[in-house]
């Protein structure tokens, strides 16, 4: 079994490094973290902390938007792309099943978004690092960053295997993955913030919103990060609302772990319902 899973997720990374997704995607990760480390140096000297800690703090709003957008265009065709390819008959006529096939492509994809996030944060934390600007601490942070960036984009890759697997063609699979995207990383917050605005009994915010944060896994992601990092000062917000949660923090880190099991689980009965 497992050597079946490996053969795919093997083929994946090639194909990431023939299309250069994993460089293009950790120059990226790297420019944009480099330019937030450039912009963060004002208010560490206010705040009285390390660039690196601030850019931890910005790099935890951002990878919300990055990260779930690069994931879901590395799955969009994980399916859909072998259909259109005329591929997917050849690959079912082997002796492997529907859910290694798509273990397979989830270990291959996950492993090309974690090497682009080592690559591209990883090289802003060691600049930052060298020159001075930064403690072990604050290593630890970047650490912890990545790590969960690349769960959150795990998330999302599931997410993308099953817009791929109900689609099946790869144009609708593009299209699907852009407006998710839109509407789970964009539109999801500014709906919460509307409703929170219109309700005048504070009956969303304390029963329904710390819920709604928590089944949105780029919500989810940032609340850890900030509440991780006790950001409140650096950046409000999200990082304010983890003090009066009915749950601790650590919680989203197993929101993103069930979410991804089921996009997964869900992806997985679909591709099995499919003739080639």
């Amino acid at each position: 079994m497992l050597s079946r899973v490996f053969a795919v997720t093997g083929q994946e990374i090639r194909i990431g490094l023939r299309n250069r997704w994993i460089l293009l995607s950790a120059l990226i990760l790297a420019a944009f973290s480099l330019a937030l480390a450039l912009l963060g140096s004002a208010p560490a000297g206010t705040l009285g902390v390390d660039r690196m800690t601030i850019t931890v703090a910005s790099l935890a709003t951002l990878s919300v938007y990055l990260v779930p957008l690069i994931a879901l265009l590395l799955a969009f065709d994980a399916v859909s792309g072998e259909i259109d390819r005329g591929t997917l008959l050849l690959i079912f006529s082997c002796p492997i099943s529907r859910g290694e096939f798509l273990a397979g492509k989830a270990l291959g994809h996950l492993f090309v978004l974690s090497l682009a996030l080592v690559v591209g944060y990883g090289a802003t934390a060691a600049l930052l690092f060298a020159l001075g600007s930064g403690s072990a601490q604050s290593l630890m942070d970047f650490a912890r960053l990545v790590a969960t960036s690349a769960l959150l984009g795990f998330a999302f890759l599931t997410l993308g295997y099953l817009l791929s697997a109900l689609s099946r063609q790869t144009s609708t699979a593009a299209a699907l993955a852009i407006g998710v995207w839109l509407v789970m990383v964009v539109l999801y917050d500014l709906a919460l913030l509307g409703i929170l605005v219109a309700d005048t009994s504070n009956t969303f915010a304390g029963m329904v919103l710390p819920w709604a944060i928590l089944a949105n896994p780029a919500d989810a992601f940032r609340l850890f990060n900030l509440a991780a990092l006790g950001a409140s000062d650096l950046v409000g917000g999200m990082a304010g609302i983890s003090d009066t949660l009915p749950f601790p923090p650590e919680a989203a880190l197993l929101s993103l772990l069930v979410f991804a099991a089921v996009m997964l689980t869900l992806a997985t009965a679909i591709v099995r319902r499919l003739t080639p």
